[in-house]
Parts: C-alpha cells; sequence; structure tokens
C-alpha cells in the first residue's frame, strides 16, 4: 500500500508517499481500504515538529477516514464486510489501507461522498464536545467563534441552527458571504482591533462562550469580552505556526506571552476557562461514541453536512499543507487516494 511520510521536519515540501505492507487485521478490528483522509491543522503541526502527541518522524498522522471495509477480524460481530463506513484513527490514516478496532467504524451516511465522509469526525466532533459537553450552550446565548470559516467553524455554525444559539464568526472578509450563508454574523478577523467589532455585535458588549483554536493574545481579549457566567473553550494554538516552516525562537516567545488563568480570578470573574484537546480523547469510547451517533442522527435527517474545500491526490500532499498554512481554505480539506 501506499501512505503519507513525515521523513523529517520541515516545509509541506518534505511529505513523502511511500510503499508499505498491508496491514494485518487483528482480532477486534476491521481493515479499511481508505478513499478520503482528513487533513487537521495538528497535521501541519506535527509535520513542523509542533504537535508533542505526533509520533517522531517517519511517521504516518491522521485522525480520519473514509472507504470500504475490505476484512474484518474475529470476535466482530457487525457485518462490516463490503460497508462504505467512516472511522476515527489515531494516527496512520493518511494511507491506502488502515486497520482499526471495531467500535471506531461507523457506517457512511447516505448521500454522502467518501470526502464528506473523511471531512466528519474531527471538526464535527470537537465542535459538537465543545458546545454540548464543555460549554453547556444554551439557546439564545451569543458564541463567539474564531476561524469561524474552517472546519470546526462551519460545524458550529450548523450546530448553532440546530441548538439555537447565536454565532458571531471572526474570518478574512472574503469568506464573510459563506459565514452568511450559514447563518453567522461575521466579523473581520484581520482587523487587529477585532475585540471592539465584538463589543459593538453583542449584546451589553459581551458574549456567553468563546470557542477558540488561535490562542496566545486573543484568549486574553477572549476572556475581557465574556459576560458573568461565560465560559472560554481552547482548541487550539494555530498562532504558533503563521508560516509553513517552524521558528522555534518565535514559537518560544508565542508562548511566554500566553496568558495565565488563576482559580481565585475566575471566582471573582465568575467566568470558566477549559481546553479541549480531540486527540487525547480519542480512546475514550464512552465520552465520544454517544456524540458521534448523536450528530450522525442528524446527519440522517439532512440538518448537517461537511463542507469540502478541496481534495487533493495523496501525492499532491504537500499542497494540501500550503492551501491550509495559507488560510484559503473555507470548510475542509482532504486527502483522496
Amino acid at each position: 500500500m501506499r501512505q503519507l511520510v513525515i521523513p523529517r521536519y520541515g516545509p509541506p515540501e518534505v511529505l513523502e508517499v511511500r510503499e508499505a505492507p498491508d496491514p494485518r487485521v487483528e482480532p477486534g478490528t476491521v481493515r479499511i481500504r481508505v478513499h478520503a483522509a482528513g487533513v487537521n491543522f495538528s497535521d501541519l503541526l506535527a509535520r513542523q515538529g509542533l504537535y508533542p502527541d505526533a509520533p517522531k518522524p517517519p511517521c504516518t498522522i491522521g485522525y480520519e477516514v473514509a472507504g470500504v471495509v475490505d476484512a474484518v477480524g474475529d470476535g466482530v460481530t457487525v457485518p462490516w464486510l463490503g460497508e462504505q463506513v467512516v472511522a476515527m484513527t489515531w494516527f496512520g490514516g493518511q494511507s491506502e489501507l488502515v486497520v482499526v478496532p471495531a467500535p471506531s467504524v461507523f457506517p457512511l451516511p447516505d448521500g454522502w461522498s467518501a470526502e464528506q465522509g473523511a471531512a466528519f469526525p474531527v471538526v464535527y466532533l470537537t465542535a459538537h464536545h465543545m458546545l454540548v459537553r464543555v460549554a453547556a450552550v444554551r439557546q439564545g446565548e451569543t458564541v463567539l467563534v474564531h476561524a469561524a470559516a474552517g472546519g470546526v467553524g462551519l460545524a458550529i455554525a450548523e450546530l448553532s441552527r440546530i441548538l439555537r444559539f447565536r454565532v458571531l464568526g471572526l474570518a478574512s472578509t472574503s469568506k464573510h458571504a459563506v459565514l452568511r450563508e450559514y447563518g453567522v454574523e461575521p466579523l473581520d478577523g484581520r482587523d487587529p482591533r477585532w475585540f471592539d467589532a465584538v463589543r459593538a455585535a453583542a449584546p451589553g458588549g459581551r458574549v456567553d462562550v468563546v470557542l477558540d483554536g488561535v490562542g496566545g493574545d486573543s484568549w486574553r481579549h477572549d476572556y475581557r469580552l465574556l459576560a458573568p457566567g461565560g465560559r472560554l473553550v481552547c482548541y487550539g494554538a494555530s498562532v504558533l505556526s503563521e508560516g509553513a516552516q517552524r521558528n522555534l525562537l518565535k514559537t518560544i516567545w508565542r508562548l511566554l506571552r500566553f496568558p495565565r488563568f488563576g482559580p481565585l480570578g475566575l471566582m471573582n470573574d465568575n467566568k470558566s476557562v477549559a481546553g479541549v484537546s480531540l486527540g487525547h480523547l480519542w480512546k475514550e469510547q464512552a465520552l465520544l461514541h454517544p456524540q458521534v451517533e448523536a450528530l450522525l442522527g442528524y446527519a440522517r435527517e439532512g440538518k448537517l453536512a461537511p463542507r469540502v474545500d478541496r481534495a487533493f491526490p495523496l501525492s499532491e500532499a504537500a499542497a494540501a499543507h500550503r492551501y491550509i498554512h495559507e488560510r484559503r481554505n473555507v470548510g475542509k480539506v482532504v486527502l483522496v487516494m
């Protein structure tokens, strides 16, 4: 089989497609012939050596795939053989064949392409977990979303229609028309005083929830924008990777500037700050699987469908990484085999 490999840390051009032995099916697992695999910002960080959870090079990354089951191990009771599926992978997903535990496999919703299936697990689980489990968003509340035109941002927008909350979305002005289609009230994310625009748009100048995967100074401004009882959920730090190649001195300098939130201050302000790292929850089946089932239920009802911005061939993975680095995507980027 072929798979995408990070042979060493560096710019997108270091990525290689290599041949590897076909993986063997073990008891309790299924093997999937992958048609499409998702690309996430964490993949870019892993390539730069800025994602501590990733295996050391040479390695193959990837958290999500869609394809057809071509082999089933002993002890698997669901008749998956030959079925079109979506699966959650703990790295290794950007390969032509993957073997995953049977509980990590779900049916591809009717009418979805493989590209949409590969665009589903990470962004929708991240959005749902932050909104429902962590922030406990309520109908009528105002939610501020950073990078609102990315995969997670658009998943939040779709869930806002189901859960009935208001979304203020930060994004570059070229993406505002798409955000309006999703019912998001767009604000210019490149305006250095974006927080003033949020205050002008939010009721009483404050928001109930902020979902921020950018990090750095934005977390400090987010916290100030929270109403009493407000919740800030930090789920990424893309500010650490503004270019295609890492700059360790700049990264360290930015890390040192990240705000610190102490318990006494949180108590006095009646605000909450939470963190979400979906990768660290990937094996928590009791926590995540009910959320996947809820999301697939919404999909079957026609209430959500992943927006795939571009599908790149596996051999053009470097272009896919650069496309995301340049913040050009509106929705999800995937690789096709």
